[in-house]
């Protein structure tokens, strides 16, 4: 009953997302009002029946229901609790489910939020949320069911006497329970790892969030509503998205750092650049919609980069899902890759043919013109042409020649590491000094001598930071120009912060602390921005320090001997073949690690032998300064071959990304009304 349970709520929520989508058009070009609160009335619906059929799911996962094809292939009797949770999204058909559970989440909540402040727009973007969840829906339900079953065919030929089927096939008879248990295949081992658990919830939240602008966007269009009122009602949703995605992408790094042994986080993989795509497109849409807030201008820049954000969703979850590349990141090849394709082209074509009626029309015209190339409108533009650029290099090199010269000339071309890095690291460059300059910029018109006065305060503290940098022994001119201009863009943001405070204590006579609170109470967005951008610098300084000046040395050692890397020493101790409670056997390899003739760690990296495959996992001793991390390559009670990385501040990668977040959760944090307006905005939702 569990299976038919789930597949008859999966199908109501398909059934009430068509129906909102079409009642929710229909009413918008029709202006009835019954048949718009009947399509917003069926999208809230979409929750409760998809929240039905997850715990069903769930429940399946966690009582071991093996005739559910699903939990077959992701579970087995020996899967701990946490991972058969989290198996939910550990391969296609559940996280299908998922990403349309998280789907209704975002949808109820921005009907909740807007429908009375935005009641000409509510009822076209309910049609486009919900026409985006109907179709995932679909895909749920005809192509990657996750109620599917096994069946056994008696009379089927040899070889096809199995078969998975949401409904019970003709002549078919089920499988028993002790020969399913028996053959449950388990979950994959690269994903048994704690930033599995919250990597992938993090990436589809930030992909689905950034489904809400767009279809703000798409129902300002539609019904000729283009003032900032679409910008207004998205902005939160549109950080939030920023803050879920950018977690995912940094977690995902954390994930391959561990789990994949190579002593790196971030190797340019497709996959991993698929979900990098939208990053940069929505971090350009952040920062132009201020342009069109303060200026009123960009209004068709700024529908272009909404658009091809979600466009930038829809290709990275068609090319991770399709199979159309193969990483370790993906999901195996599947039939659903023909019918996501197809979506993105008609929603993508869609939205850019409306658009161009707009356009044509004269509804998207600017109210200002840029006055000089220094003013801050021009140098964020200038950013958005960096993030544009660094979009089409990173495309072009992880899709478009891979695909092309397959599709094409019969060749298999891979772009590495090494090339990628040719070409991004100059924009990167340039990025951070745009991030640096356009705060201390004004908006309209900024003459040459105000900028510059502005700049001589953290230009000289950068001048002064690779002056000590050098003097402390680091020589390598690449490294002090990347220093440098990070450090640039974060004392800038620094610099900001303190002149606010200043004038709060010159005007207020208020003390350093109570003035710098104020100023972010008072202007959350501006200056949780600031908090962003100093994330972003703490990973700029990690990411150098950890390329340029990684150690990575491989040897055989005895057991007993030691070998010397930099100041530290590795002895390896012992051997040890052990059986987990899992099944799995692990050859441990234990080790102490010396620093300066002083013992300062016991390391135990290993290798885990699991069914499907082999799995490294690390050994490594962490400070802020840097990481000692050791791999297992194999060995014996006799002898090992270890491969150890040291990497320099490899740890302000994380820490950084955990300013981003809290500078990214300042910006959006609501603001306390005063008592009177808290009573006017509740009486309006009602």
């Amino acid at each position: 009953m569990l299976a038919e349970a789930g597949l008859a709520s999966l199908t109501i929520a398909f059934l009430l997302a068509l129906y909102a989508s079409l009642a929710s058009l229909v009413g918008a070009r029709s202006h009835s009002y019954a048949l718009q609160r009947s399509g917003r009335n069926a999208a809230l619906l979409t929750f409760p029946a998809l929240l039905l059929s997850t715990g069903l799911l769930v429940t399946a996962l966690l009582t071991e229901q093996y005739q559910i094809s699903y939990v077959y292939e992701v579970t087995d009797p020996r899967t701990p609790a946490l991972y058969r949770l989290t198996a939910l999204w550990g391969s296609q058909r559940g996280s299908l489910l998922f990403w349309s559970l998280l789907m209704s989440v975002f949808t109820f909540a921005a009907i909740w939020r807007s429908w009375r402040s935005e009641r000409r727009l509510m009822p076209y973007a309910i049609a486009a949320m919900m026409a985006t969840l109907a179709f995932f829906l679909g895909l749920s339900l005809l192509i990657e069911n996750p109620f599917a079953r096994w069946w056994l065919l008696p009379d089927a030929p040899p070889g096809q006497q199995e078969l998975s089927s949401p409904l019970i096939p003709a002549g078919a008879v089920a499988p028993s329970q002790a020969a399913l248990r028996a053959g449950a295949q388990g979950l994959n081992p690269l994903l048994r790892h704690f930033g599995m658990i919250i990597h992938p919830p993090m990436l589809y939240l930030g992909f689905v969030g950034f489904t809400i602008p767009f279809a703000f966007a798409l129902a300002a269009l539609a019904s000729g509503e283009l003032s900032t009122g679409w910008i207004k009602a998205t902005r939160r949703w549109s950080l939030i998205a920023w803050i879920f995605l950018s977690l995912g992408l940094i977690l995902g790094g954390r994930w391959a750092y561990d789990v994949l042994g190579w002593g790196g986080y971030w190797g340019w993989d497709p996959v991993e650049n698929a979900a990098f795509l939208p990053w940069l497109m929505g971090t350009a849409f952040i920062h132009s919609v201020m342009i069109q807030e303060k200026r009123g201008m960009l209004k068709l820049w700024n529908m272009l980069l909404v658009i091809a954000t979600f466009s930038a969703v829809m290709f990275g979850t068609f090319a991770t899902r399709s199979g159309v590349i193969e990483s370790v990141h993906s999901f195996a090849r599947s039939e659903v890759g023909f019918p996501m394709l197809a979506f993105w082209a008609a929603v993508t074509l869609v939205a850019l043919t409306t658009l161009f009626r707009r356009w044509r029309r004269g509804e998207l015209t600017d109210e200002r013109q840029f006055a000089n190339l220094l003013s801050r409108e021009s140098l964020f533009v200038l950013n958005n042409v960096v993030f544009i650029a660094l979009f089409i290099a990173i495309f072009w090199g992880s899709f478009g020649l891979p695909i092309i010269s397959e599709l094409f000339f019969g060749v298999e071309v891979t772009i590495g590491a090494e090339t990628f890095e040719f070409f991004v690291v100059p924009l990167f460059i340039a990025m951070y000094i745009l991030m640096g300059i356009a705060p201390l910029s004004a908006w309209g018109a900024t003459s040459l001598p105000r900028l510059g006065g502005a700049l001589k305060l953290p230009l000289a503290l950068t001048g002064l930071s690779i002056l000590t940098l050098w003097s402390s022994g680091t020589s390598l001119l690449v490294a002090l120009l990347g220093y440098g201009v990070v450090l640039f863009a974060g004392f800038v943001a620094l610099y900001e912060i303190y002149r606010g405070a200043l004038a709060r204590r010159r005007s207020l006579n208020e003390s350093w602390l109570p003035a710098t609170l104020a100023l972010f109470r008072r202007n959350q967005r501006r200056y949780g921005g600031y908090i962003v951008h100093l994330g972003v610098t703490v990973i700029g300084i990690g990411v150098i320090a950890s390329s340029v000046f990684q150690t990575e040395v491989q040897h055989t050692l005895a057991r007993g001997e030691m070998i010397a890397v930099r100041d530290y020493a590795l002895r390896y101790d012992d051997f040890i073949r052990a059986q987990a409670v899992d099944g799995r056997m692990m050859n441990i390899a234990p080790v102490t690690l010396f620093r300066n003739g002083a013992e300062i760690a016991q390391l135990r990296p290993r290798i885990d032998d699991y069914e499907q495959m082999p799995m490294t996992i690390a050994g490594a001793h962490s400070t802020l300064e840097n990481d000692f991390y050791v791999l297992l390559i194999g060995g014996d009670y006799e002898r090992a071959t270890f491969r150890i990385y040291i990497n320099p501040l490899v740890n302000l990668v994380w820490w950084g990304g955990l300013l981003l977040i809290l500078g990214t959760a300042v910006a959006v944090y609501p603001k306390a009304l005063p008592t009177g307006q808290w009573r006017k905005r509740e009486r309006a939702r009602q």
